[in-house]
């Protein structure tokens, strides 16, 4: 980043999976800024575990809240969900 350029804006994006119903992950809430805070602090006092990914998020902001991913998305998001998974198991990562 230059030193004259603005600070990146903060993004977040959740995703719900259920397996019984979701033919795939779903997001659930996604924003920018202000709203992203709000994301992320609503996800730390559900104890949802978060993960950061400047990239992914970057992709999955682009998708329209209430649709499932992507099929190009689903490796990249299996990984994260097992990694989350595994830490909400206490298997560390």
């Amino acid at each position: 980043m230059r030193p004259d350029s603005p600070p990146p804006t903060r993004q977040a994006v959740a995703l719900r999976y259920r397996k019984s119903s979701d033919i795939a992950p779903r997001i659930t809430a996604s924003g920018q800024g202000r709203i992203a805070d709000i994301i992320i602090q609503r996800a730390q006092e559900a104890g949802i575990t978060l993960i950061e990914d400047a990239d992914l998020v970057g992709l999955l902001g682009k998708i329209p809240v209430g649709e499932s991913i992507p099929v190009p998305l689903y490796k990249a998001v299996a990984e994260v969900l097992a990694y989350v998974y595994r830490v909400n198991r206490g298997l560390g990562p």
